[in-house]
């Protein structure tokens, strides 16, 4: 049942699993992440992008496309994705870099959105999930572990039947 949380210690899914038999768990993300962004267009997401890989990470690749992609979803087990498209241009290899963005992020809290960001744009320096990337995440968005674990919640509780919009149950 609670597929996104299976790397975390029982004793932290034992409490989820609590919140989701007491029909709080809504509730309790509501709490925390009250409210949805207002970055809706791919537009306004390359901006957003772009904005935070200027403070953060200047020195590395441009970023050529960044869009919300429908296709993305948990079935993938992707939620983004960061890609280097390679062709050849006369002689030339060249390569452009994508971040896409699962769409169900679009309606979802801005901590979350940024979190997805992050852990996208740290890919740029660190291709690997090792130390030094959620060191990255870490520095470009401080409380990067506590939000990776709620998004893993948010993701749970969205899949729990009748769920419509956070703190709202059918």
């Amino acid at each position: 049942m609670l597929k996104y949380l299976q790397a975390y210690p029982l004793g932290l899914q034992q409490q989820i699993q609590q919140l989701i038999d007491q029909g709080r768990l809504g509730d309790y993300l509501a709490q925390r992440y009250a409210g949805t962004h207002s970055i809706k267009s791919d537009k306004a997401l390359y901006s957003y992008v772009m904005e935070l890989k200027q403070e953060y990470l200047r020195s590395a690749p441009a970023i050529d496309k960044v869009l919300y992609d429908n296709r993305l979803d948990l079935t993938h087990r992707a939620l983004g994705l960061h890609t280097a498209v390679s062709r050849v241009q006369g002689g030339k290899l060249k390569a452009k870099k994508e971040i896409r963005v699962a769409a169900l992020f679009k309606e979802a809290a801005p901590q979350f959105l940024q979190m997805i960001v992050v852990h996208e744009l740290a890919h740029l320096k660190e291709s690997e999930h090792n130390k030094a990337f959620y060191k990255l995440c870490e520095h470009m968005l401080p409380g990067y572990h506590q939000l990776e674990f709620d998004l893993r919640v948010y993701l749970t509780w969205r899949e729990l039947p009748g769920q419509t919009a956070l703190g709202a149950q059918e």
